[in-house]
């Protein structure tokens, strides 16, 4: 039946009806019908550069890519004349591209282009190929670039400019031999190109290539170039005889022979929270690549350089195959029944000695949903104990006691898209480029396309910050201030949303005067902003329609996290930007999963579904859930990561379990975390290598990442996401849900989960916020977003119903700044920032397996601004020694970068062992015990030795020059003298 969002068009005298203002090329896939195209791709829209989709409209030949449905459109694609214009349009790609498709690697069923020229059975190639000036560029170490394969579609350049919005791509269409450009003419490997890999995914042949798919994807691509060679001029020369049919259909039988080999897989990124599902292409346990696909709800085909090519470590020799025992201070291998059975023994032994809180569980933010439900189930409902966290006490549990406090939820308050299309982001304390590369893009693109205004506030100055309409370099720790002056301002010359207020809002008069101190003088002298650029921020939040604030560990990561956190839902409440579109407050979560590790449950004081264990109606729920009496779970809130470890080395808490995270790395003051592990009576570490943290366990069990296993994440949105087995468990690994269970049947709890969907199903049916949730939902590349109804309807916008309270308003909470816990002084005169680079991810158990990613941060550096390197004699490779109140970092090399001001500093927290927590203290955000990591104080000394190699190599992307422009620019083609509109023919193809 004909919906009012349709309309019916006529193509070649046929009636179509389908949705009204679709790309015709859509439009017509959805009724089953292929117009020729090459150029053309759904995310990049029309870039009219191929000339092979020609129709005929009026009687005149149009690109028909530039076409959108509409009621009575008329359209004739089967005329000759618009037939041959599409088979010109193939015959001139073809002069630039070197048709040798069964030996290509890329014949693997999606080359646009070798499906189009099959589709379009040409029978000659009309002008022979031209091999090009230009040498293949395989200097990157993720993929190569090729210029005799390129047709100089335009697709990398669009992608990269306007979709990544990296802007390191060109084309010259005027050059006498155009080819793509990196930086205006720089190898992929010395230029701002940041391995998104974005341009491979939409290269419609071979040109942009994997290097995990050279030489490996078919048959026959892996023989010798001294065969391969002669083999294509060979076949070439034949096709001059018998015509292209014949090389083409056994081209077709080789993409046919390959399918079998390859298995294509949906997964979700194990990296940041941002969510990225793709597919993943596998040959047996070779990963050849990675695929993002149109569907996928939160990143489409957009990828960052981890989640594209960060995978080397699932296949690395270091993986742990085997249960580990310690005996006599060593590791021996072990079956799997001796070592949960010990472990089964031990916790219970412990448990009936010390009591349930003497034990302690810490969940994986990387694990599934599935897995951290069932740790809390062991710590809950067999050990007795709330004592279960997740790494979220590290970074975002400031950012949510924030969100909880003023409007209800402890997440995102819409989606991504909400975030695209807000009037005004604002960026606080996030470095998003680097940390969350696939939102950022976003963010630039809605910037550079839409007008989006963008206001950033950090201590330092990252890509965001550089493209910022305002940029607010404060000090540390003064960020309170700042949002709560611009409060202050909304109220003060009348940008307050009072509608809104009145009907909405709790406390606004409270709230209002405690506002008094922050006046913009106070703010400057505390912050170091003018108050020239608090008014201008302040103008153009306040008068805009929607607004989005984003923010991460730099907010969260000091003593007072909470309280800051909790001034930026503040100043959104007072402007009126939640509950609709294009608003809210958005805590950039960190791992892939820790936004649902929190939801289900490994948090010390609530259940799965944020209800509190104090609440005795939600305790009774979930014990008769559980099938256990309601006193078997404890009242009392339990202690967080960081409360067990200070409990450990008092001595009491005598056992840990630990899944998933690297605490001996992570944790606050290194050398205290170490000497707590050593006093603990017994300690479980599961993991997929044996971490820092695992060199202390007493057992340690092989578990599997992601590719390994099935399951769901949730990612920074509230988005829950269905990740798929890629390939079978290594070794005699297995997947973490797996492992609990069985543990959980000889602690006497048999369970008899035997697949993830009977854990989810279970939590479904206790937790309100999840009732709706299922795996049949979830299939392929749909997603839910919580709270989920019980008929299954997700809630992609919160609040637009009212508020997470009783009574459905928000409340504005009252704020007093208080100064950090830890500041500079005469002997530490230095302030410590620290956080993500973007080629690394955490402690680098996953990046660092591999010389791909060494290749682009090969070692430890700290930042130092110029002013400080030329007060102290300081250039890039100076080692230094960095020296806190708690300990020291022998050796480093300095890089001098005014990303960097004054006396901050800024070290990367991914290398080292012990690494940047030698450094950082116990002293903590005292609402959630969240350290305070970004309150170090330091001293720099400059050591007498012989200056080392910049620590940053030359090609890294840092020091590339983008060449912006506004992505590939076909008038520059047509305004050649030598270029003509198909049908008619060229003499020199290879040069457009």
């Amino acid at each position: 039946m004909k919906q009012a969002t349709d309309c019916t068009i006529s193509y070649d005298q046929k009636h179509l009806t389908g949705p009204r203002d679709a790309p015709l090329i859509d439009f017509l896939t959805g009724q089953g019908i292929d117009l020729p195209h090459v150029c053309y791709h759904s995310s990049l829209g029309p870039l009219e550069t191929c000339d092979t989709c020609w129709v005929e409209h009026h009687g005149e030949l149009v690109r028909g890519c530039t076409l959108r449905s509409e009621e009575g459109l008329e359209l004739r694609s089967d005329t000759d004349r618009a037939r041959a214009a599409r088979e010109e349009g193939m015959d001139r790609l073809l002069g630039k591209h070197e048709l040798y498709c069964t030996v290509c690697e890329h014949n693997t069923g999606d080359c646009t282009l070798h499906n189009t020229v099959a589709d379009m059975d040409i029978p000659i190639q009309r002008y022979a190929f031209t091999r090009k000036p230009h040498d293949k560029d395989t200097s990157g170490p993720f993929y190569t670039y090729d210029p005799d394969q390129c047709i100089l579609c335009g697709r990398c350049v669009e992608a990269c400019q306007n979709v990544e919005v990296n802007e390191t791509l060109s084309i010259d269409y005027s050059m006498e031999h155009p080819r793509v450009l990196w930086d205006g003419g720089r190898e992929i490997d010395d230029s701002s190109c940041v391995h998104c890999g974005h341009c491979v995914t939409v290269c419609p042949c071979n040109a942009l290539l994997e290097k995990t798919m050279q030489p490996d994807a078919g048959p026959l691509t892996a023989m010798p170039e001294k065969i391969k060679r002669p083999l294509i001029d060979m076949i070439k020369t034949v096709e001059e005889t018998i015509g292209a049919r014949p090389i083409t259909g056994i081209s077709m039988m080789d993409m046919a022979w390959r399918q079998p080999e390859i298995k294509r897989t949906k997964t979700v990124c194990t990296y940041c929270g941002v969510g990225c599902s793709f597919e993943m292409w596998t040959r047996d346990r070779h990963i050849l690549k990675v695929q993002p696909v149109v569907d996928a709800p939160a990143n489409g085909i957009s990828t960052c350089i981890k989640g594209r090519f960060g995978w080397d470590f699932v296949n690395d020799r270091h993986r742990l195959t085997m249960p580990l025992i310690r005996e006599n201070g060593k590791f021996r291998e072990a079956g799997w029944d001796e070592a949960l059975d010990l472990v089964a023994r031990r916790l219970l032994e412990i448990r009936d000695t010390h009591g349930p809180q003497s034990i302690g569980f810490i969940g994986s933010s990387k694990a599934s949903n599935e897995e951290a439900y069932l740790t809390q189930k062991i710590a809950r409902a067999i050990i007795g104990t709330n004592s279960v966290d997740n790494s979220s006490r590290y970074c975002q549990n400031p950012a949510t006691k924030g969100l909880m406090r003023t409007v209800g939820y402890g997440g995102d308050a819409g989606t991504i898209e909400d975030i695209q299309k807000a009037e005004v982001v604002v960026i606080v304390g996030s470095n998003t480029a680097e940390c969350h590369p696939v939102i950022a893009s976003k963010i630039k693109a809605a910037q550079k396309l839409h007008g989006q205004k963008l206001i950033v506030a950090d201590p330092r100055k990252h890509e965001m910050a550089d493209r910022a309409d305002i940029f607010l370099q404060g000090r540390i720790s003064t960020d309170l201030i700042w949002a709560s002056a611009l409060s202050r301002y909304m109220f003060d010359h009348d940008l307050a949303d009072t509608e809104f207020l009145d009907q909405h809002v709790n406390q606004v008069e409270e709230y209002r005067r405690s506002l008094a101190p922050f006046t913009l003088e106070y703010a400057e002298e505390m912050t170091g902003i003018p108050c020239q650029q608090l008014i201008e921020a302040a103008e153009m939040i306040g008068r805009a329609e929607s607004v989005c604030l984003l923010w991460a560990m730099g907010i969260t990561q000091h003593t007072h996290g909470s309280d800051t956190s909790t001034a930026l839902s503040n100043l959104l409440l007072v402007t009126g930007n939640y509950g609709k579109p294009g608003t809210g407050g958005y805590p950039m979560r960190g791992h892939n999963n820790v936004q649902g590790a929190s939801d289900f449950g490994c948090l010390r004081d609530f259940y799965p579904g944020y209800e509190s264990v104090t609440d005795d109606a939600a305790r009774r729920r979930w014990a008769k859930g559980w099938g256990i009496d309601k006193e078997r779970l404890s009242d009392q809130v339990g202690e967080g990561n960081f409360r067990m470890v200070q409990s450990a080395e008092r001595g009491d808490l005598k056992a840990m379990f630990i899944i998933g995270e690297e605490t001996a790395f992570a944790d606050a003051d290194t050398h205290h975390v170490h000497d707590a592990f050593t006093r603990l009576d017994f300690m479980v570490v599961q993991d997929i290598f044996l971490s820092r943290t695992a060199e202390f366990a007493d057992v340690v069990l092989p578990a599997c990442p992601s590719v390994e296993k099935e399951g769901t994440f949730v990612n920074t949105e509230r988005r829950i996401q269905r990740f798929y087995e890629v390939m079978p468990p290594l070794g005699d690994s297995r997947p973490d849900w797996r492992i609990l269970t069985d543990l959980a049947a000889r602690m006497g709890h048999d369970w008899g989960y035997t697949h993830p969907s009977e854990i989810m199903a279970e939590c479904a049916s206790i937790a309100p916020l999840f009732a709706g949730v299922s795996y049949e939902r979830l299939e392929g590349w749909n997603s839910q977003l919580w709270p989920v109804k019980a008929d299954g309807t997700s809630t992609p916008l919160l609040y637009t119903e009212g508020f997470n309270f009783e009574d459905k308003r928000a409340v504005l909470f009252p704020l007093k700044w208080q100064p950090p816990q830890e500041a500079e002084d005469n002997e530490f005169d230095l302030m410590l920032d620290n956080g993500r680079l973007l080629e690394h991810f955490q402690a680098n158990n996953q990046t660092g397996r591999g010389p791909r990613f060494w290749s682009q941060v090969p070692s430890w550096f700290v930042e130092v601004s110029p002013e400080l390197a030329s007060k102290r004699g300081i250039e890039d490779g100076t080692w230094v020694r960095l020296v806190s109140r708690r300990g020291e970092i022998e050796e480093i090399r300095a890089l001098v970068t005014d990303r960097v001001r004054g006396n901050t500093l800024f070290l990367p927290i991914h290398q080292g062992k012990p690494g940047v927590n030698a450094l950082t203290g116990e002293h903590h955000d005292p609402v959630v015990d969240t350290p305070a990591y970004k309150e170090t104080a330091v001293r720099l000394e400059v050591l007498p030795r012989d200056k080392g190699a910049p620590p940053l190599p030359h090609t890294n992307f840092r020091y590339g020059h983008p060449t912006p422009n506004e992505g590939p620019n076909p008038a520059v083609k047509w305004a050649r003298q030598d270029y003509v509109e198909p049908p008619e023919h060229i003499q020199h193809p290879e040069q457009m």
